[in-house]
Formats: C-alpha cells, sequence, structure tokens
C-alpha cells in the first residue's frame, strides 16, 4: 500500500530546503572570499536555546540569515518578530553584533560584502 504525502509536510519540507540553501550559499561566499571560518548553529545564550546561523565567537560576531523576506515568513509574522527581538536584545546584553541579512542580500552579495566590510582588514591578515 502506497502511503500519500501531507501537503502540510511536503510544504515545511519545502521551506526547510529553502532556508539552508540560503545558509548553505552564505557558507560557500564567506568560504570563497577566504574570510574566517563561523560556527554555524552557534548557541550563545547560557540560559537559552538560542542559536545564530553563524557565529564567531572570539570576534563576538554573528549573522542571520532571515528567509521569507516576501512571503511573510515567520521573522515578518506578530510572533515571530517579538520572539526575534528578544533574542537579538539578550545577544547585545551580551556583548554580540548581529549582522541580519535577507535571502535577497545573500544572493546578490550585498551580504557578503557587508560581512566583509564589518570583519575589515583583520580578516584578510588572517587568511
Amino acid at each position: 500500500m502506497t502511503k500519500a504525502y501531507d501537503p502540510n509536510e511536503v510544504a515545511r519540507l519545502q521551506k526547510k530546503a529553502k532556508r539552508e540553501a540560503l545558509g548553505d550559499t552564505f557558507a560557500l561566499q564567506i568560504l570563497t572570499h577566504f574570510l574566517p571560518t563561523p560556527i554555524r548553529e552557534y548557541c550563545f545564550h547560557p540560559k537559552r536555546d538560542w542559536r545564530f546561523d553563524f557565529a564567531w565567537p572570539e570576534r563576538m560576531l554573528a549573522a542571520e540569515v532571515e528567509g521569507g523576506e516576501w512571503v511573510q515568513g515567520r521573522h515578518q509574522r506578530p510572533g515571530g518578530f517579538r520572539r526575534d527581538t528578544e533574542k537579538y536584545n539578550a545577544a547585545l546584553a551580551l556583548g554580540w553584533r548581529v549582522l541580519r541579512f535577507t535571502g535577497s542580500q545573500v544572493k546578490d552579495g550585498s551580504a557578503i560584502k557587508t560581512l566583509h566590510e564589518v570583519m575589515g582588514d583583520e580578516a584578510s591578515e588572517k587568511a
């Protein structure tokens, strides 16, 4: 007997694949620009299970890739937006600098350009 696909599960997996593809694209850009290798899915908070998409703990620098900018994704909905503000405010209180990028910024190269500017000459010297 063949099992039918659950449309909600299919949609969830499609969204996950798109989100992971953006992260993989950004990771490849970091590599090809000879920037320091980040830790992916870095848990930065001592009491909460909050994670950064990309983190350089020794620099207290993180980057988040926010998908769903044109489809009212989780980050644009009231609950998701509120949770994001709590996370980013807690990160700031712990001394982190957090860069936030849209999927479009990853795709058009402006995200990696910004990261390069923030890391500056220090990153170039260590490459």
